[in-house]
Parts: structure tokens; sequence; C-alpha cells
């Protein structure tokens, strides 16, 4: 078998991160989204991975390379324009051949691999298998719809009554017939091939397509709630490590995780947290649930609950930053100027000021 990463999306729901960053190299718990679905393809037994790349593709090809740190082989195929998750599968028939696949979105996260799923689709005659997981809100989602046997009788995106609670994850798994209708099916009103066509015309042409349901957590990370969200799910399944300095005037508690490099000097830290590597945190409180990147500084400043990325600095802040995802190169220190507000979204090479108490 053989996997397919779409990584071509521009990430505008993550406005202003990604204006300079592809949103699957935003790190949750120190790693990029994307390195965390590679490791997943590979642990499920696959090491032949095409990457579908967009406007960041070189980027992504910096950071990835060739793929041998993960012991795969990356083969990059570059999709013109976004115009569907079907469209990209259509341009990776070269790549992909007669061989079947797993499909997986480049910016999602899921909890426990797809080992199982692979195990399932590879010792069965099934023509395609979609990943579904029951949700609290399906009119949100794109829902399928089972018959008694279980297969899948219909796909509907964002009904407003939905036929059943099973969302769509971003994980599918095919044979070498999903061309047959890639090839078949026609834009969509948004001018995109949708992979939701794709899918029903398999079912409506009798093909076996078959559902996997997935009974622990996923997150697509496109928004910063989301990426907060997958970020503390992530950090709480860490096996904590203390590799850097630890002062002896430091709490630092049973479940933080310090890279090498990192020095933690007079301050708190509370896990489930990571401090990247050479990363300093000096008189600083490190509250639960955030992801400290590496080449980091924060001094004299409280965090806790949020994502900051590398090279930034956070100083002499007097009130306590909280559900906050800063970007990279960004400067956050105190300011003698109105009015006060603790709540960040920054993008890449910001500098925020913030009042002093009493100015």
């Amino acid at each position: 078998m053989k996997g397919l990463v779409l990584s071509g999306g521009k990430g505008t729901r993550l406005y202003p991160l990604t204006f300079t960053s592809a949103k699957q190299l935003i790190p949750v718990a120190n790693k990029p989204i994307l390195f965390r679905v590679i490791e997943a393809i590979r642990d499920a037994g696959i090491t032949d991975i095409g990457i579908v790349v967009g406007d960041t593709a070189e980027e992504i090809k910096k950071a990835v390379g060739r793929g041998g740190r993960w012991g795969v082989k990356v083969t990059y195929i570059q999709q013109e324009a976004p115009l569907g998750l079907a469209h990209a599968v259509k341009i990776s028939q070269d790549f992909l051949g007669d061989e079947r696949f797993v499909m997986f979105l480049g910016d999602n996260v899921i909890q426990g691999g797809i080992s199982p799923l692979i195990q399932q689709f590879a010792t069965s005659d099934y023509n395609a298998q979609i990943v579904l997981t029951r949700v609290d809100h399906p009119e949100q989602y794109g829902v399928a719809e089972l018959d008694e046997e279980g297969r899948i009788v219909r796909l509907v995106e964002k009904p407003k009554e939905p036929p059943s609670d099973l969302a769509l994850v971003g994980i599918y798994m095919f044979d070498h017939h999903i061309f047959e209708a890639v090839n078949a099916i026609t834009p969509s009103w948004r001018g995109e091939l949708e992979i939701t066509d794709a899918i029903q015309w398999l079912v409506e042409h009798g093909y076996r397509v078959y559902p996997y349901i997935h009974r622990g957590w996923w997150i697509d990370t496109g928004r910063p709630g989301d990426m907060l969200e997958a970020n503390s799910l992530v950090l709480e399944e860490l096996e904590p490590v203390i590799e850097g300095y630890v002062d002896r005037d430091s709490q630092v508690d049973s479940r933080v995780t310090v890279q090498k490099g990192a020095e933690i000097i007079n301050s708190v830290v509370r896990g489930p947290t990571i401090i990247g590597e050479d990363t300093r945190i000096v008189n600083s409180y490190v509250g639960p649930f955030t992801s400290i990147y590496h080449h980091v500084l924060i001094e004299n400043s409280e965090i806790e609950r949020s994502i900051v990325l590398e090279r930034s600095v956070i100083r002499d802040v007097d009130r306590r930053i909280q559900d906050s995802l800063i970007g990279r190169n960004v400067c956050i220190e105190r300011s003698p100027f109105r009015p006060r507000a603790y709540k960040f979204t920054l993008g890449d090479n910001s500098h925020l000021g913030l009042v002093v108490n009493g100015g």
C-alpha cells in the first residue's frame, strides 16, 4: 500500500499565522502536525508516501525532505490550485498506480494512529473504507448514512437534518476504482472536485464502500481553538522527560517535558506541558496544556493553555496570557499605553506592547 497526504491548503481559518507558514507545519506538543501524520502512516507499515503540495511547497519540502528521518520515501505532487480533495487524488494517479492507498489530510490529529484501519482494509475485499467518528453536532460536518449491513449508502455535506451522528474524519482508504470516480464527477458549486461526490459515485455504481468507526478523539486543526484543543489532548499522552536544566529554585511537576538545551530558572511549570529546545523560562509561571517551542524566552510572565512558536519573546507581562496561539519571532513586552487585552492569535514577526500596571 501507499500513503497520500494532502498538504496543499492555504489555511485561511488560521490567519494571520498561515500568511507566512504552512498550516501543516504548526506544531502540536512541539511536533509539526504533518510530521505526526507521516509517523502515523509509517507506523501502519506504509513507507511510500506522496505529499500533495500547493503554494507552500518549498517550505514543506524543506521541512520534510525525502523522508529519511522517518525511514520512508516521500514523493511530492504539485497541485496548481486548491481544486478539491478528489482533484488531489486525480493528479496523484501516476504516483499511486493500481495500488491500494490511504489518504490522510495533513492537518488532522487522531488518537491511536491508523494501524487497525490499515490492517482491516488490507485483509478485506472493500473498494473503499471511510473513517467516521460520532460527533455532537453532525450538522457541522460531512455525515454518512449506513444501511443495515453497515455499508455506506449516502454522504451528506453539513445537513440541516443529519441522517446520523457519524462524521467524516478526513482519512480514506481506496483501491484503483477511485480513479473511475474522480474522472466521472464534475466540480461542485465551489468549483472543486469533492471527495464526497467521488465516494457517492462508488456507492451508486455498486462498489463496496464501508465505514471504519473511530472510537478515540479526533481534531481537525483548522481553527485556533481546534489547534489548542489538539495540543491539550496530545500533551496528555506524552511520556514526560527532563533533558534540559531545571534549577533548584524552580518547581516542575511530573507531567512536564523539558527538551534538550532548555533552562528553567526560578520558575513554576505545571503539566502537561512541553518546553522546547534552547528555550529559557525565567522568573515565570507556565501553566498546564502549554507548548513552548524552540529558542523562546519567557521572562517575568505567566502563560497557560497556549502555543508559542519558535524564537518568540514574552517579557515583563503583568497579566496571565491564556488560550493564545503565538507565532514565530513574536515579541510581547510591556508598553505604557492603554487599553488592556490579553488573548492573542498573533502572526509571525509580530511585535505587541502591553500596558504597565497603573500606566
